[in-house]
């Protein structure tokens, strides 16, 4: 298992203000309507999520990263569970154009909003149940998606991941270094269930058999 720096850049392009999300609404309105992963958690309000999910081209640089740092080769079979409208499959299709990219993700709306680049390869379905045989993928990937499962979940979505990887394997998931980071995160977060701090996130993957690799996001 290995800390892999790759999803910071991202991240940290988009600029948040903390304290605004939670006094110019009833924040926990929000996370309930968020929760439902909808439309207006995509593309309504920014206070119920994204506010307009759409392709801008940010996920080539993490496929990229990923694809080098993995070595695939044409071919390689690779799933982005919550893959959300199909963003990373796409990118990893345009980077190793002879890979074998598909997604999954519990939303029916953005399954059936996909981009029309990806759609036929992305399913709507659950992290802690794949369908899909053992060995069948060369990486697995599933950034900011395993944070909103509690526990028991969690764990059923880890060994899942164990399950059908091949060998490499990639998370990214919310977390926190102190306490600023942390309150920054419950201020913005909506859909979250699992707050945890780096040491903490190795000690759940250690219980639940996860043996890939991760990154965090940090809300500074």
């Amino acid at each position: 298992m290995a800390h892999l720096d790759i999803i910071s850049r991202v991240h940290n392009a988009t600029k948040r203000n903390y304290v605004q999300r939670v006094v110019e609404n009833d924040k926990a309105e929000c996370a309930e309507i968020s929760k439902r992963f909808d439309i207006e958690y995509f593309d309504g309000d920014r206070k119920f999520g994204y506010g307009g999910f759409r392709y801008d081209g940010r996920w080539v640089e993490i496929a990229k990263a990923l694809v080098k740092h993995y070595d695939l080769k044409p071919g390689a079979r690779i799933l982005d569970i919550g893959c959300a409208k199909g963003f990373l499959v796409h990118d990893f299709m345009k980077v190793l154009p002879e890979s074998e990219a598909f997604g999954l993700d519990v939303s029916h709306y953005a399954i059936a909003n996909a981009m029309p680049e990806v759609k036929g390869r992305l399913i709507q379905g659950n992290a802690t149940s794949l369908p899909y045989p053992d060995n069948s993928f060369d990486l697995v990937v599933s950034i900011n998606t395993l944070h909103n499962l509690r526990l028991p979940d969690l764990e059923k979505a880890l060994r899942e991941i164990e399950r059908v990887g091949k060998k490499h394997k990639f998370v990214v998931n919310d977390s926190y270094r102190n306490e600023r980071e942390k309150v920054n995160l419950m201020y913005w977060q909506l859909t979250c269930e699992c707050f945890f701090t780096p040491e903490e996130w190795q000690w759940v993957f250690d219980k639940c058999g996860y043996r890939g690799d991760y990154d965090c996001i940090y809300f500074e």
